[in-house]
């Protein structure tokens, strides 16, 4: 039988409302489900019984009575995982392209969720129902390394490490022309592209976006980047580089189709953070999948 949960955390930053920082902080949690669990009594601001529009001091004591989750609507299906690591905290997966990371509509079902579900029942109840253990995600046709989380101690300090960030993500893409200078950081926000709602683009009332990268290699008129994006914005990397001239190779969302390629050319080739247990900085690295590898040979 689920046990209840209960939450011990420190505001860290003044000005917020209780239900917004409860919402950032669990992750993976609707507004409306923690406005109900903060009407219902399940939350305390520094012992007291708080409203959802409570705005928090730097260093209120929040504690959240969480009840167990209800059962999960999704199916866990048997399906090969590339483990690269794996303790009683985390699992580091290298997906593969093609692999959507949770349902949405269009893929309800045979997704990384489902796969690790199969593999570790427990994930179930870590996080939200939906997106249980999911750290961070990965588009469905990028490939690489992925983090998740086992449980809800783990989920929350490696999420503070996303929104600090302190953890380090690398990929390795090829963009279409010949990228100079050979490093440089784009800056500009992201946000719904409002003449296409299936696109993000680069809007004045978008998100914080920083993207870093270097060239490692020009192949013709291609160039091969390592790329570090310091923000976490969807599609971050493929937006930005279309957005100075050097789309993707293989992103006909963004502009780039490829005779040579069927999938955008992003691979999370690298990912650093400090262990939620043991603070100890661990780093893992992926190489290029074969279909990469091949369009790299294939350039004329």
């Amino acid at each position: 039988m689920e046990m209840v949960r209960t939450l011990h955390l420190i505001a860290q930053k003044p000005g917020l409302r209780l239900d917004k920082y409860l919402c950032q902080e669990l992750g993976g949690v609707s507004r409306s489900y923690i406005q109900k669990l903060i009407s219902s009594g399940y939350i305390t601001v520094n012992g007291i019984k708080a409203k959802a529009s409570l705005k928090l001091n730097r260093g209120d004591r929040v504690v959240a009575t969480l009840p167990p989750p209800p059962p999960s609507p999704l199916t866990p299906e048997e399906m090969p995982l590339a483990i690269v690591y794996e303790d009683n905290d985390l699992i580091v997966v290298d997906k593969p392209a093609g692999l959507a990371v949770h349902p949405a509509p269009g893929h309800p079902s045979h997704t990384l969720v489902n796969a690790i579900l199969a593999h570790c029942p427990q994930l179930a109840s870590v996080g939200g129902s939906l997106r249980p253990g999911i750290v961070h995600r990965l588009d469905k046709d990028t490939s690489g390394l992925m983090l998740i989380a086992k449980n809800d101690r783990a989920r929350l300090k490696l999420q503070s490490q996303i929104k600090e960030r302190s953890i380090l993500k690398r990929y390795l893409v090829l963009a279409r022309g010949r990228l100079a200078p050979e490093r440089g950081t784009i800056e500009a926000p992201i946000g719904r592209d409002p003449r296409n709602r299936k696109r993000m683009a680069i809007v004045a009332a978008g998100r914080e976006a920083i993207t870093h990268y270097r060239v490692l290699r020009y192949l013709n008129n291609y160039t091969l980047l390592e790329v570090t994006p310091e923000t976490g914005r969807t599609h971050q990397i493929r937006v930005h580089l279309s957005a100075i001239g050097y789309p993707v190779v293989g992103d006909a969302l963004y502009g780039a189709k490829s005779p040579f390629l069927g999938r955008q050319f992003v691979h999370a080739s690298y990912l650093r953070f400090e262990h939620p247990s043991s603070g100890r900085v661990v780093e893992f690295t992926s190489e290029l999948p074969p279909d990469l590898e091949d369009a790299l040979a294939n350039i004329k």
